[in-house]
């Protein structure tokens, strides 16, 4: 058996024409969704994530507002950026690309963030909200699972799920959107025993760990679904935290990396950029 491989760049552009038209529709109510996105220092990889961003705006019709920074920005200049960007009406989401520089304090910034502009899902408020299963604004990555699992027909409800990793960015969100569709589940980590144990009881299996084709076959069901968060660069390009030509044979359904969760975490962005954009034009 070789497993069915979920094309996640796919899926994306499907999603990317469905908010494409909800973009147009939103026009003609005269809301314009914008999005702000904020990125502070060199580093290459958050300029090709920025780029990507852009190129989605730009698809999918909603204004593209870009921030570009000097490392050396001080603190007190960005969130004070932030404010600017708080009150501008024109902006509905606030996305500042992480990792920021050592002299800027993360949680700081992220709390800075009006938690109705707060795309990315990390503001306390929008976390708690998540939590007791009221969340507007959820975080990318973690929505983009989901997606890919039901768009690939993927039953939750009632089945055993398993996530390696607890993040706050992955680990935790995707539990609770888990949960809220009726899977059992299970937080796996570093300090978990007998880690495969708990892997192969997994009918969906979630790795978002960070370590190189860390899951191996002999850590999965036979017929599980697994969705492979990580993204790794080594010297041969990038891989995930599965070995995906070990797994692939005993999965039902696996995604690749890149080309699985990555295109739809930006998918999940522009989404939330509407959904946000629509909350705040009926408080205003």
């Amino acid at each position: 058996m070789s497993a069915t491989i979920i094309d996640g760049k796919q899926t994306s552009s499907e999603i990317r024409k469905e908010i494409a038209s909800e973009v147009s529709e939103l026009k003609k109510q005269g809301i314009q969704p914008g999005l702000a996105v904020v990125l502070v220092g060199d580093d290459p990889a958050s300029h090709v994530y920025v780029k990507n961003k852009e190129k989605g705006c730009e698809e999918t019709g909603i204004d593209s507002y870009k921030y570009e920074r000097p490392t050396k920005m001080k603190e007190e200049e960005l969130l004070a950026l932030i404010d600017e960007l708080n009150k501008d009406s024109k902006v509905n989401g606030i996305l500042v690309q992480l990792p920021l520089p050592d002299h800027i304090d993360e949680h700081k910034v992220l709390m800075a963030i009006d938690p109705e502009k707060d795309v990315d899902g990390f503001h306390p408020i929008n976390v708690g909200k998540l939590m007791v299963g009221n969340a507007v604004l959820v975080p990318c990555t973690p929505r983009g699972t989901i997606e890919l699992l039901k768009r690939s027909g993927v039953e939750i409800s009632g089945k055993n799920a398993v996530i390696v990793g607890r993040s706050n960015i992955v680990g935790k969100p995707v539990s609770m959107l888990l949960l809220q569709e009726n899977a059992t589940i299970e937080i796996c980590h570093s300090r978990t025993k007998d880690l495969s144990e708990h892997t192969k009881r997994a009918d969906i299996l979630i790795a978002a760990i960070g370590k190189p084709r860390f899951i191996t076959k002999d850590m999965v069901k036979d017929g599980a679904a697994v969705i492979d968060v990580g993204v790794n660069r080594l010297e041969t390009g990038l891989c995930g935290d599965v070995d995906f030509d070990e797994v692939k044979e005993v999965a039902s359904l696996i995604t690749p990396v890149p080309g699985g969760v990555g295109p739809m975490t930006i998918a999940m962005l522009l989404k939330n950029t509407i959904i946000a954009a629509t909350q705040q034009a009926k408080t205003n």
